[in-house]
Parts: C-alpha cells; structure tokens; sequence
C-alpha cells in the first residue's frame, strides 16, 4: 500500500534546476507548516515544523542551497503521541531575510506573508514546485475504499490559490473549509494522479497505474468466473430436468414412438447425462446444431409434461 510517506520520500529525492523552482518549494514549505517568532529588539525567527524526516531533509537542504543555516530538532507533539515531528529553526539575519523576501514568505519588515506573490508561481514549472512543497509540508494520500490526496493550508484563500495553481496545469482540485484548517483535495483517480505527476511523482503514479490494472484484470476474472460458475448452474439444471423428461417418457414406454430426431436426443441425453447442448449436437448423426438440439430437447420436456 503506497502512503503518504512514500511520496514524499519520493518527492524529495527531486532536485530542483532553477533557482525560481528551489524557491517556489521553499515558499510552498513555510506557508504550509512554517511560522515567524518575534522575539523583541528586532529580532525574529522562522521556525518549519513537519511531520516527515524526508521533507525536514528536503527543507533542510533548499535552506542550505539558498545560504540560509539552519537547525532541525525533533520533539513529540503530544505525551502518547508516538509520531517523531521535526522542527527547523532559521535565525533572522540578513541572508535569511533576502531569501525569504524573494521567496514570498515574509515582507522586508519580516511581516509574514500569507500568499507568495505572483512572480513567484508565475512559471509552470514554479507552479509545480510549489505544490510539491506544499504535499512536503502538508500534504496526505489516502488509498484505501474512498481514496483522496489533499493539501493542509491555514486558510480557505489559500487553498483557493492551490487550487488555481492546479487547475492552470491541468489538474483539478475541490476545496473544504474545516474548523482547524482548510484543504485543496481530490478524490478521483483521474485527478490524483494528475496532481502527482504534476509534482512530479512518476514512480507513485506508474505503482497506482500498475494497481489499477491488476484490480482490473482481477475484477474481469471474477465477472468470467462468475458468468461461467452461471452458465454451469443453468447447463446443471436443464440437463437434469431434460434428463428426468427422458426417464418419464421411458417408463411409459413413448420413446420407441418418437420420431428418429427425438428419439435420438433422448437416447444422446441417456447416454451422457451432463453433456452440454453443443456436445450432444455433435454426436448426433449427421450432427445438428445447438440450437436444432435444444428444440428437440425442449420437445421431449413438453411430451413429459402432457404425459404427466
């Protein structure tokens, strides 16, 4: 089963070519789980905290790709929550302020930003990359009866922009308002794929493809196997009901007064009693058809029954 770590595992083995790329991703990872800390005389701080080791080692390196140093430390959430989160922590100095400026995620008085402005998703490929850095930050996949993948942001407008940022590459995306927090989402395959080969998970979409292909070939088997475990059941029941036919016209001594062609079927249908109807018909001399076979068989029913 392919989860959600495995895509971004697999997302963040990509590495970006264009520097406008790195830095819509870093954009996408600090609007989706990113956060500033004021902390007086000037001082401010931007803290990422994820869920995923290989999206803090994904952060960590666009950071230090950008030249911005930072520091990743690990802590649980909650006391019984088992889950390792990872925190990096970015010190405001010069550097990290001209990256982050650049990257639309704080303004030059460190104001936080809550939508990266336009030059920075203006290309396809930064398009891309910054959904790819938001499924890093906070996104999920789900395969199992209903299956979806979904985008976490902090604000419906902001999942409306996802959802713009989709839709311009091909790839649509409904959006929900939650009570917490807010999702771009989709639930068909169609559209879950697109999304992941726009952020550029070839190998989850090959799995999922290669998936659905087995789950159709299975579903085939079973609806022919279904149809002929049918099919057998009805040949089953015609030919004990064709043969009781023939043992009531036996004991009332009618099958010598038949025609040849009846008494022919009769005797075929003694002799070989779970024949199907196109085996018989091959037997008679000169052989017949199926259809020619099931009338007289059908004949000798309707004489059993005036009988009876």
């Amino acid at each position: 089963m392919i989860t959600s770590e495995d895509v971004r595992e697999e997302l963040a083995t990509i590495a970006p070519q264009r520097e406008c790329d790195r830095r819509a991703e870093l954009s996408a990872l600090f609007h989706s789980s990113g956060s500033l800390h004021l902390r007086g005389a000037g001082h401010w701080a931007l803290h990422l905290d994820l869920g995923s080791g290989a999206s803090a080692r994904r952060a960590f390196a666009l950071l230090r790709d950008s030249g911005i140093r930072s520091e990743i430390r690990t802590y649980r959430r909650r006391a019984f929550d088992t889950a390792t989160r990872y925190q990096l922590h970015v010190e405001g100095d010069d550097d990290a302020l001209r990256v982050l400026v650049a990257a639309g995620v704080v303004d030059r008085r460190h104001g936080p930003l809550d939508r990266p402005p336009r030059r920075v998703v203006g290309r396809s490929c930064c398009r891309a990359a910054y959904l790819r850095g938001a499924f890093l930050g906070a996104g999920s996949l789900s395969l199992g009866r209903s299956p979806h993948i979904e985008l976490r942001t902090a604000s419906l407008e902001s999942a409306a922009l996802l959802g713009r940022l989709a839709r311009a590459e091909g790839a649509e995306l409904a959006l929900a308002d939650r009570e917490t927090h807010a999702v771009a989402y989709a639930k068909s395959w169609e559209a879950i794929e697109s999304l992941l080969a726009l952020m550029g998970a070839s190998e989850t979409v090959l799995a999922l493809e290669e998936r659905a292909v087995v789950a159709e070939t299975r579903a085939r088997a079973n609806r022919l196997a279904n149809a002929d475990h049918a099919n057998l059941v009805r040949t089953s029941r015609s030919a004990q009901r064709q043969l009781a036919a023939v043992e009531r016209l036996r004991a009332g001594d009618d099958l010598d007064g038949l025609p040849d062609r009846l008494r022919e079927a009769a005797e075929l249908r003694l002799r070989h009693p779970t024949a199907s109807l196109r085996e018989l018909a091959e037997r008679t001399d000169p052989p017949a058809t199926k259809a020619a076979m099931h009338r007289r068989l059908r004949t000798l029913e309707e004489l059993a029954e005036l009988q009876g």
